[in-house]
């Protein structure tokens, strides 16, 4: 190493020797950065595939900045009057360096949710992982920053004097940013107790301030829920810690659908159970588990009959009841039309108008 840089060493200038390393490490970067990209192309590995998809940009600064580092810090000891390259360049590095971890979390970010596999009808268990996988990356994330800029400061004694001063000198600002702060570190702590105990999940189908839809997004501070007609409900994240919800989805994906039907008294109750049967089991919205029709209540001009059926999710279970109203609704009409609601007069039904 000395040798090579006593060889470039041109009237004591570091620039000359940066220039070189710089070509070298663009190469070495340029090596790596194909052998990536054609071994992600040949091989099946899905590893491979997501650091080519995203890492190659960060390389191709991370290797000549280690390569600059190594070469000025070699150089700056027998040349002290150019030691601020080396303070340069290690800046760049470590910056570079945050940017490269932050990088890797992702590419482990994406090899985690490939493996997960939401096409099965009942996906729980799938979107419990996608959940905690996506915030435990925010953290990392937040924290691989806050590792870089105070190893950043750390590097220099001057910058962290001056830092542990301004610290010592803004003890009640500090104290006034903490009660500032209480809400932001409130939400932050509730969004770390709903990644791990899971009160909600990514595309968990929810009932919040009256509306039906499912959780979209679940940031830091925040939720994003989508509404069934497309509008975007933000909220709060503490909201789904301190106010009570509706969550159809929490433990498992199976829901039963409920249809209701008001009906002539002379209605006969097991030709509609006969009916409901014969539609649950020629539809594959129907997951085969349970089904039951009853009576539920009685009015002083109608009875009230009560058809539930299961279904593998939430949308699966409203197309099911909306099948199960438009056939058994078709079927007394063709069949039974004076089982329809009217009013009673001496024994006989007059459909309402």
């Amino acid at each position: 190493m000395n040798n090579f840089l006593e060889l470039l060493d041109y009237k004591n200038s570091p620039w000359l020797i940066i220039l070189l390393v710089t070509l070298i490490g663009l190469v070495i970067s340029l090596i790596v950065i194909k052998t990536i990209a054609i071994t992600a192309r040949k091989k099946e590995w899905p590893v491979v595939r997501a650091i080519h998809e995203n890492q190659t940009s960060v390389l191709y600064f991370f290797i000549p900045l280690l390569i600059i580092t190594l070469i000025t810090k070699t150089y700056s000891e027998s040349h002290p009057e150019y030691e601020f390259t080396h303070g340069i360049s290690k800046i760049a590095l470590i910056a570079v360096s945050t940017w490269l971890m932050t990088r890797i979390v992702i590419i482990i970010e994406k090899i985690l949710i490939a493996k997960l596999d939401f096409d099965t009808p009942d996906n729980n268990e799938a979107r419990k992982f996608y959940t905690k996988i996506k915030f435990v990356k925010r953290i990392v994330i937040i924290l691989t920053i806050v590792f870089g800029v105070s190893i950043l400061l750390l590097s220099f004694d001057s910058v962290r004097q001056y830092g542990v001063g301004i610290l010592t000198s803004a003890g009640i600002v500090s104290v006034i940013i903490g009660f500032a702060a209480q809400k932001s570190l409130g939400n932050l702590l509730a969004g770390i107790q709903i990644a791990f105990t899971q009160p909600i999940k990514i595309d968990d189908v929810v009932i919040v301030e009256g509306e039906w839809g499912r959780i979209e997004e679940i940031n830091l501070t925040y939720v994003v829920v989508n509404i069934w007609d497309l509008r975007r409900m933000v909220l709060p994240i503490t909201y789904f810690i301190e106010k009570p919800f509706q969550n159809w989805t929490r433990n498992d994906s199976t829901l039963i659908g409920t249809a209701f039907f008001n009906l002539n008294y002379h209605t006969p109750v097991e030709k509609l159970r006969e009916k409901l049967e014969e539609i649950l089991l020629n539809t594959p919205l129907w997951d085969g588990k349970s089904w039951a029709l009853q009576v539920t209540d009685t009015q002083a001009q109608f009875m009230v009959v009560r058809a539930i059926m299961s279904a593998r999710n939430s949308s699966q279970a409203f197309d099911l009841r909306c099948l199960v109203r438009e056939k058994i609704i078709e079927f007394i009409r063709d069949e039974y039309p004076e089982s329809l609601p009217g009013l009673m007069i001496e024994g006989k039904s007059l459909p309402t108008e």
